[in-house]
């Protein structure tokens, strides 16, 4: 460090505050000094030819000269392979038991040396050096694995070090690339390098800035041969380099696309699932577990602040929503209402009577939700820092001694959340938040963050952790370490109010988290670039099976213009998770704070968000079900569209509506590229012809929405229940939609409507179908359209 670093330090979190970083820096590194095996002398190690096989259920055992290789295929199509002993479990991503063995899958030989696998949804070829190719059917080939390259110690002097690996895949040349958790340049990930280490940006970011706070192996590949996705089953430090491919290059071949995995250590194991898009996702639900169903009021506008400062700033803000006739469901509290940041603990003096301040807001229909950091401030008296200390909570490092490092705070302790009785203890916590009236929890900092001016801001990578009775150390268990914490709030949630479904989302998680709750953008930058950034994120996350998440609307640092922040809240009420929030030092994000112009058209898309939210209900519970996004790429149902893959500004809202965000300065009209179909602009009722593109307007008032001929879709009614929208189909063909209605925020089954919709005489007909046959709709239908 040189003094330029101590200086930027201080500048950012004060003279004490910052010389304390600095400290914790220098510990973290004294610590990896002493507690992490030299690196040593490394021999690189390739499989080499095949040897022979042993035949397993689904699969079987391929042995090389210096590996052997574990691969089959699952009874609902997925296929796992694993090099060196590694198999489906321990796995921190999958919900439960590795999947079946498919019985009708075996292994056996193949030309030159090789082995296969033939199964009803996909082929798998082995070769002899150990390359696995994955197949259609039909045999066109979409994703070839190449033979892996490790680099192990290679004397005694690197005993304990890891070995690290490579993995080289090629797809077709037309492929495009998705997923990788949350990144900012995307949804489509052009050619480039992207790290898997969950890290806080220390600020603000925008499009060119990676790794951010939720990474994840998941590799979802389109292309004209089909879908499909491939997840490396390793939370250690890595990246992934990619490069699309080229068709007709060199001579008229095609240059193949290319995925390059990197890996510091961990076990080389994969899963590929192929299909359809929505087949894909409903695979990987299954091996990773279903979404957790918010509750219905979690669908409905939201507003957060930090440093709304007391109760009576949060009474304002929510009668100011009142006052203006503005719809408002939930309102968080971040660190500034603890005391002195203290984790579970309330500053009596500015919030004096917080479950009071929680059931009148209740009565109002708008429930509290507390920000909860796992950073537990270590001071004798602390009485969560006793606690944990006295079960032996929280992360050691090497020697034994507590790890430390510096957050809100001041220096803190970290549970160890991959440890189970510690997830259980952490758990019990949470009935200090539903006792001060919280109906939900938020968690923050958990990648987990460190304050540092150099280095990396988080633990040292020699912290020991439990990882469920393995052990290891920080290297693997940093990822997972939200993914940990989120699994220990939603079960305690659950253990203490056992008929309500649990409201968690997290900054930080991997593989597998949809389970426990959604994620937000975190600290994304105020600016045009930050907008674009929230809908990538958004996309790239749903493909990788997060459904529920959506960005701080307006930005978190700074104070957006009026038209940056009213284009930002019509993309956000059209997200699953919609919610306003701000830094500290920020401006104002409450909609009438802009101007009278912008709180108009704030309040008609506000209308609009709780006119569709039995739309949004059934999506909800659809994506439990099937595990598809809201949110979903506008090649969704037509793959093989390459114009559509390379679309990155529009979305479609389940099946039935494609929304065309402005996303640029001063634009009041904006192209727009249709699926295949007829496709009706909300606004005007005038239909469009798809595929192709078309200019619609998309004044200040309102951006494009398109919906689907034929289309049924609920809506809120003049009643209590809902009403059907419809919109008209075209002439010989039919439409439909599903609708699955609000039972509550209990754990009540729901039953899935299914609807048609036809043109009898001119006339739409809209029927409900049953294992019967159809009958009459039975709830309000309005037509649109035609």
């Amino acid at each position: 460090m040189d003094g330029r670093e101590l200086v930027r330090s201080i500048k950012v979190f004060g003279s004490v505050r910052g010389l304390r970083t600095v400290r914790a820096a220098w510990r973290q590194r004294r610590a990896d000094a002493w507690g992490l095996p030299p690196k040593g002398v490394e021999r690189a190690r390739v499989p080499g030819l095949a040897t022979g096989a042993e035949a397993l259920p689904g699969g079987g055992i391929v042995r090389f000269a210096r590996s052997s290789l574990r691969i089959g295929v699952s009874a609902g199509g997925a296929v796992f392979w694993g090099w060196d002993g590694a198999e489906p479990l321990p796995s921190y991503a999958l919900s439960g038991a590795a999947p079946d063995p498919d019985p009708r899958a075996s292994l056996e030989p193949d030309t030159g040396g090789g082995w296969r696998i033939v199964s009803e949804r996909v082929t798998v070829a082995v070769s002899r050096h150990g390359a696995v190719e994955i197949r259609t059917p039909g045999g066109v080939m979409l994703r070839r694995d190449l033979p892996p390259r490790w680099w192990e110690p290679a004397a005694a002097a690197g005993a304990g070090a890891p070995a690290r690996w490579v993995q080289r895949s090629e797809v077709p040349a037309d492929a495009r690339f998705f997923g990788l958790g949350g990144r900012a340049a995307g949804p489509r990930l052009r050619d480039g390098s992207y790290r898997l280490w969950n890290t806080d940006p220390k600020g603000g970011f925008v499009p060119g800035d990676d790794p951010l706070y939720l990474t994840m192996p998941v590799q979802f590949v389109v292309s004209d041969a089909g879908t499909h996705l491939a997840f490396h089953d390793n939370s250690w430090d890595g990246r992934v380099t990619l490069a699309e491919g080229e068709e007709g290059a060199g001579s008229g071949h095609d240059r193949p696309g290319t995925s390059e995995v990197r890996m510091s250590g961990g076990p080389l194991r994969c899963w590929v699932v192929v299909g359809t898009p929505a087949r894909v996702m409903h695979g990987w639900a299954a091996l990773t577990g279903p979404p957790a169903l918010p509750p219905s009021w979690a669908l409905g506008p939201q507003h957060a602040r930090w440093g709304f400062g007391s109760a009576a700033e949060v009474r304002r803000v929510v009668a100011g929503y009142r006052e203006r006739g503005l719809p408002l469901s939930v309102v968080h509290l971040d660190i500034d209402h603890y005391d002195g940041h203290r984790v579970f603990t309330v500053d009596a003096e500015r919030f004096p009577d917080l479950p009071g301040l929680a059931a009148e807001l209740r009565e109002q229909g708008v429930r509290l939700v507390s920000i909860v950091d796992p950073a537990v401030k270590a001071e004798p008296g602390n009485a969560v820092y006793e606690a944990g200390r006295a079960a032996g909570a929280f992360v050691r490092d090497a020697r034994g001694g507590e790890v430390r490092g510096e957050v809100w705070p001041g220096e803190c302790a970290y549970p160890d959340f991959t440890d189970p009785a510690v997830r259980e203890w952490w758990g019990g916590l949470y009935e200090e938040r539903l006792g001060q009236g919280f109906a939900g929890v938020w968690h923050d900092m958990n990648e987990p963050v460190s304050f540092a001016p150099f280095g990396d801001p988080t633990l040292p990578r020699s912290a020991r952790h439990a990882l469920d009775g393995r052990g290891g150390d920080h290297r693997e268990a940093h990822n997972v370490y939200g993914l940990t914490m989120a699994r220990a709030g939603y079960e305690g949630l659950r253990r203490l109010r056992p008929d309500e479904r649990p409201f968690l989302f997290s900054r930080s998680g991997w593989a597998g988290m949809q389970r426990y709750g959604g994620t937000w953008s975190g600290d994304v930058s105020t600016g045009w670039p930050g907008l674009r950034a929230s809908l990538s994120l958004v996309l790239g996350l749903g493909l990788c099976g997060v459904p529920y998440s959506g960005p701080d609307v307006g930005g978190f640092d700074g104070t957006p213009s009026p038209e940056l922040y009213l284009r930002w809240f019509q993309l956000g009420a059209w997200l699953p998770f919609f919610r306003t929030h701000s830094a500290i030092d920020a401006g104002r994000r409450e909609p009438w704070e802009f101007g009278p112009e912008v709180l108009e058209h704030a309040r008609v898309a506000l209308a609009e968000r709780e006119r569709l939210r039995p739309y949004f209900e059934t999506l909800a519970r659809l994506a439990r079900m099937t595990g598809a996004p809201y949110v979903r790429p506008v090649w969704w149902g037509t793959p093989e569209d390459r114009a559509l893959r390379d679309c990155e500004d529009a979305f479609l809202l389940g099946d039935a509506l494609l929304v065309a965000p402005v996303l640029t300065r001063g634009a009041d009209r904006r192209a727009v590229r249709l699926p295949r179909g007829r496709w009706y602009d909300t606004a005007t009722g005038r239909a469009y012809e798809g595929p192709g593109q078309v200019l619609l307007d998309a004044p200040l008032s309102r951006v494009p929405v398109l919906a689907r001929a034929g289309a049924v879709l609920p809506v809120r009614g003049d009643g209590d229940g809902p009403a059907l929208e419809v919109w008209a189909p075209a002439a010989g063909r039919t439409g439909g939609g599903l609708v699955v209605r609000d039972t509550g925020d209990g754990w009540e089954p729901a039953e899935i409507e299914r609807y048609q919709s036809r043109l009898v005489d001119g006339r739409v007909v809209v029927e409900r179908v049953t294992d019967d046959g159809v009958e009459a709709a039975g709830l309000p239908v309005r037509v649109r359209g035609g």
